[in-house]
């Protein structure tokens, strides 16, 4: 029998709850105390197992509740008992099985992926059409309310080496934004600075908000309003010389198709959590590419599982170029999960070679996080 007719035999699941170092504030809610996370284990009859990880926010993609039932509940029966080469097709029923939880499906897909490439002994980037960098530029959210605690953030990233930032923005006045904006130019001029306004903006205030943003020369300015305000978000593009980007207004393929049609973007944010698994976050990435839009490697409130993944993700998708913003494990959590420290080098993230992930969790730290079971 090949690897890849194996079964699978088993599936766990853990709600996790990990301590965050403090408040992070966005245009749409604040994350405080802890991140919750929910982690998924595949088990093969011949004994490799396959981790993946669902990183919901409540006010963005979900909850972590829905992303755990979905497991459970929806996507459990069409696990049990399939072969390693009915990826695939898991995958496809997956979409159909329950709608939205596109976490869950996330968690689904790597843990899909992690447990083929361990039984195959390849990496994970060489299943989703082989690797194209070695190492990804690392951009680090300045969030805390607190703006001293992020400026002491600030000189831990220069000793460290990384060179990209982005300004959280609109969940204070502007006066606030620009007090932090000038900081950043007077003391840091040789970072790469980007603002993102979470959706933090009324359709009245955004025009000329963001106007005075751009005055600032970031490098791109994130939705500014709701996801939703698909004509607005055409009308600030053309208001400004600074290139908009957009995350919540495009999820996965189907989004990004309108998005470029409607010309509300110069480029998009690519997260395997908004995307539902890493295939449909590199087919998302090669739309908006056809159109001659940029794409960087965004993600949600993650630990260190979500973000090896979508470090594979990015190593094999070269239309993704802006960097990754794959920071929590190292500078928010208090506790990654990994039985191994996250692969972050002078400022870069650095791309796993070993197979599967290139990285695991340590089940007793999940044991120890875990607020439910299954």
């Amino acid at each position: 029998m090949s690897e890849l007719d194996q079964t699978i035999t088993a599936m766990d699941l853990w709600c996790l709850a990990l301590p965050v170092v403090s408040r992070r504030d966005h245009g749409i809610g604040s994350v405080e105390g802890a991140c919750e996370v929910v982690v998924l284990r595949l088990t093969a009859e011949g004994g490799t197992q396959g981790f993946g990880e669902a990183s919901p926010w409540s006010v963005f993609t979900g909850t972590p509740e829905a992303s755990f039932a979905a497991l459970d509940r929806y996507l459990r029966p069409l696990v049990l008992g399939r072969r390693l080469v009915e990826r695939a097709a898991i995958m496809d029923e997956a979409r159909y099985a329950v709608a939205h939880c596109t976490e869950a499906k996330a968690a689904l897909e790597t843990a899909l992926l992690d447990l083929t490439g361990r039984a195959t002994g390849v990496p994970v980037h060489a299943l989703l059409g082989g690797k194209c960098r070695d190492a990804i530029p690392l951009s680090c959210s300045i969030a805390n309310p607190d703006f001293s605690s992020d400026i002491r953030l600030l000189e831990q990233l220069a000793a460290d080496g990384v060179g990209i930032v982005k300004l959280k923005a609109g969940f204070r006045e502007h006066a606030f934004d620009q007090m932090r904006l000038e900081h950043l130019a007077q003391h840091h001029p040789s970072l790469d600075v980007r603002v993102d306004f979470n959706q933090g903006l009324s359709i009245e205030e955004a025009p000329d908000r963001v106007r005075r943003v751009a005055g600032f020369g970031p490098t791109f300015i994130e939705q500014p309003v709701r996801a939703h305000h698909f004509a607005l978000m055409a009308q600030l593009r053309a208001a400004v010389d600074v290139p908009l980007l957009a995350d919540e207004s495009v999820f996965g393929p189907e989004d990004m198709t309108r998005a470029a049609a409607e010309g509300i973007c110069d480029g998009v944010s690519i997260k395997i959590m908004k995307a539902g698994g890493l295939n449909r976050a590199q087919t998302t990435a090669r739309i908006a590419a056809a159109h001659g839009l940029s794409a960087y490697g965004g993600d949600m409130f993650e630990a260190g599982l979500a973000h090896l993944a979508g470090t594979q993700m990015i190593a094999a998708t070269p239309e993704i170029t802006l960097g990754c913003e794959f920071y929590q494990a190292k500078y928010y959590l208090t506790e990654d999960i990994l039985e191994e420290p996250f692969p972050i080098h002078d400022g870069q993230v650095v791309v796993p070679d070993s197979p599967g992930l290139g990285g695991r969790p340590d089940v007793d730290k999940l044991d120890h996080y875990a607020k439910v079971r299954a």
